[in-house]
Order: structure tokens, then C-alpha cells, then sequence
């Protein structure tokens, strides 16, 4: 995929498609392409394995003119890519194509565009005398909770990597987020006694029970829409809650003996995610448990984490806020109610953005795509950042 009227980073991007790398398979052929090719241009990138070594998260530092290697700026991106599965797509999703000025393929725009774009400017970085370190960061498993990139910061803080800002290429049209909510998804498991419906004294419903936890997360959640707090810069501007999955009973004359929903919570910046599930587990797992016990000993409540993703809060006077808008044109910085690794890089005591190509609502759709005119914004972007770092002669 090399035409002069293309942007010069495709080639890049059309090799990362091509690897299937949807988050319940492996994206070690990915990683490990791009392990090999940095080697050989003489870097010296660190794989950071999964437990069961069948995934793997990718780090990379082009040092300072000095040999510095604290400090710096970090561009992360996450490998991995939400299913194909049920969606009517024109093309083959990881054989990359262009038509009518779009770039289309699984992940184009969610991210491995920006990837590709980071990738193809390497040599442009590596030729410059850098004032202070640039870091990759490419990470696994952000679309199912954000994992790899967990996992990452805290190898790198084992071995003494310490990056001063992050900058997170999600897709935002090359504008800049400088805030995003937390996401918060939990799995509560309710198991009572099946008895006939006839017979409901000798029975415990465990769906009854999971609509009492349900009906009062949706109490919460209103109490937020109703007294805030409130951040006016979001689309939504108070902390939410959703119950989206709920399975349980085998007949209507059975009182049903298990049941489970999975619920999520996204609270705004100054709303601690730990006060929120601290409430719904006194509920759920201290006063609903004990009334489903005094029916029956063998009756409990069960509350699962299955992710956290903290939120991010970024000043718009920040030094890296300032930057990136500088660099990408933008004049204002933005809010928004998704979430991203952004706010695990900030944890780990980095100044973070979020600016990438293309558009959210293109992404995890049949016929992804991402205009070419948004790589050569974010191709662009890198160019100046690149400049921007070189040492003043």
C-alpha cells in the first residue's frame, strides 16, 4: 500500500490490520514484528508477558541526546481490537483498504492508525538529538478492561521507568481530552433456594433479591442526576449507572435459585469511585445479605469486580496539555464521558492526553474506517512533536 498520494505511514498500518488481534486472541505476532523491526533499527524494546505468556504488552525508549531515559513523553496505544463477529463488513476487516478517501479495516481507527503513524516516525525521532526521552507504549487487553496497560505501569515501576506525560492516541479527530469519566463494571451473583412456585415459604427468590440491588443502583444513580455533583464540561454531567446483563430462573413455576447481573458505574472527576461501590457494597453485601440469610443460612451475595479503569483529570495549563494542543491546532481541550488507559498513566504519575485520529463513532463498527486526511493530521502532529524535542543548536 505505497502510492506517493498516500500518507507515508500506511504501509506501517496495513501491516498491524493484518494481525487479527481481537482481545480473546493472542497479539504476540503483532508485538513481536514490531519487537524485531525496533531491534534491528537499533532500540531496545522490552515485551512485558501475561501470566499465561500468550499476550504481551511492548516499551521503548529512544533516550535523550544524553543517554536520559527518565522523564519524557510516553505515546501509548492499546494492540488489541473488539470482534468482528455478526458484522456485515464490504471488505475482508483485516485486509486493509482505501476507498473514497478513508483507510477501512478492523482497528484503523481504534488504534493501530496511530500506531502505525508513531511506528512510520520513529526515524524521524531517532535522527533528532532529543531535549528529554520518547517513549512507546503499546499495550493488550484495553478493550475488555484496560489490563495490559495495569500490568505495564507496574512493571515500570519495578524497574525504575519514570516517563513526566503521556499522550493517549484514542481516536478524538486530533483534538484534545483532557478529562474522561472512570468506567467501573462489577458482577453480582445472588444464590437462594429453588422450591414450586406453590410452595414460595420454602423457596428463595434470588431473582427478587437482584432486583432489590438493581432497583437500588438505579437509586443512586438518580440521586446523582438529581443532586450531582455536576462537571458541566461532560456531555453527561454527573456520575451514571447501568444495569446492562441479567440471567437467572428456569420456568415460571420455579422459584428461581440463582441470579446474576453484571452492572457498570462512571463517575465524573471529584467523585471517588471507591465511595460509590463502598455505598453499594454495604447494601448489597451487608444489609440485602443479611435479609436474604434470615430466609435461609445457605442464601448469599456475591460482588465481583471484573474491571476498574480510573478516570483522568488533566489542567488545561498543563505543560502537556499546552503542548499537544500547540501541535495538533486544537484551541480548546475537551471532556468526555468514554473511558481509556489515560487515567491508569496518571495513576502512575503521569500528566496525560488523549489525542489520536479519526472519530469513536467509526470505530467497532462494520467498515471501520478512518480518514486519510486524519492520519496526515496525526503524521503531521508527530513531525512537530518531533521538532519540538530536538535540541536547540
Amino acid at each position: 500500500m505505497t502510492r506517493p498520494d498516500l500518507p507515508h505511514s500506511l504501509p506501517w498500518i496495513d501491516r498491524l490490520v493484518r494481525f487479527d488481534t481481537t482481545s480473546r486472541l493472542s497479539n504476540l505476532g503483532l508485538v513481536e514484528a514490531v519487537r524485531d523491526h525496533l531491534a534491528t533499527a537499533g532500540h531496545s524494546p522490552r515485551l512485558f508477558h501475561n501470566a499465561e505468556q500468550t499476550k504481551a504488552n511492548l516499551f521503548v525508549t529512544l533516550p535523550a541526546h544524553d543517554g536520559a531515559t527518565q522523564g519524557g513523553i510516553v505515546l501509548s496505544g492499546h494492540t488489541d481490537v473488539v470482534p468482528v463477529d455478526g458484522q456485515d463488513w464490504s471488505s475482508d476487516p483485516f485486509v486493509p483498504e482505501v476507498r473514497d478517501g478513508r483507510l477501512y479495516g478492523r482497528g484503523v481507527c481504534d488504534m493501530k492508525g496511530f500506531i502505525g503513524v508513531a511506528l512510520a516516525m520513529l526515524p524521524a525521532f531517532a535522527s533528532r538529538r532529543l531535549r528529554v526521552p520518547l517513549h512507546l507504549a503499546f499495550s493488550y487487553d484495553e478493550e475488555v478492561g484496560c489490563l495490559g496497560a495495569d500490568a505495564m505501569l507496574r512493571e515500570l515501576a519495578r524497574i525504575g521507568i519514570r516517563p513526566d506525560s503521556c499522550i493517549v492516541g484514542e481516536p478524538t479527530d486530533m483534538r484534545v481530552i483532557s478529562a474522561h469519566k472512570s468506567s467501573n463494571l462489577y458482577r453480582c451473583t445472588v444464590h437462594g433456594h429453588a422450591a414450586h412456585s406453590s410452595l414460595t415459604p420454602h423457596g428463595v427468590n434470588a431473582i427478587e433479591y437482584a432486583a432489590r440491588a438493581i432497583c437500588h443502583i438505579r437509586d443512586m444513580a438518580d440521586g446523582h442526576r438529581q443532586n450531582g455533583p455536576f462537571d458541566r464540561d461532560f456531555e453527561v454531567p454527573f456520575t451514571t449507572a447501568n444495569t446492562g446483563l441479567i440471567r437467572g430462573g428456569l420456568s415460571v413455576n420455579t422459584i428461581p435459585d440463582r441470579c446474576q447481573f453484571e452492572f457498570e458505574f462512571r463517575t465524573i472527576p471529584g467523585v471517588l469511585a471507591s465511595d460509590v461501590i463502598g455505598g453499594l457494597r454495604r447494601y448489597i453485601t451487608g444489609e440485602l445479605r443479611e435479609r436474604i440469610k434470615a430466609e435461609s443460612p445457605a442464601a448469599d451475595i456475591e460482588l465481583d469486580v471484573l474491571a476498574e479503569v480510573p478516570g483522568f483529570d488533566t489542567e488545561a495549563q498543563a505543560e502537556i496539555a499546552r503542548l499537544v494542543q500547540a501541535l495538533s491546532g486544537s484551541r480548546t481541550t475537551e471532556k468526555v464521558a468514554y473511558c481509556t488507559e489515560a487515567g491508569l498513566f496518571q495513576r502512575a504519575g503521569m500528566t496525560a492526553v488523549v489525542c489520536g485520529p479519526g472519530n469513536l463513532q467509526q470505530a467497532h463498527r462494520a467498515d471501520e474506517y478512518v480518514e486519510l486526511d486524519q492520519i496526515r493530521a496525526c503524521e503531521r502532529f508527530m513531525e512537530k512533536l518531533a521538532d519540538h524535542l530536538q535540541m536547540a543548536d
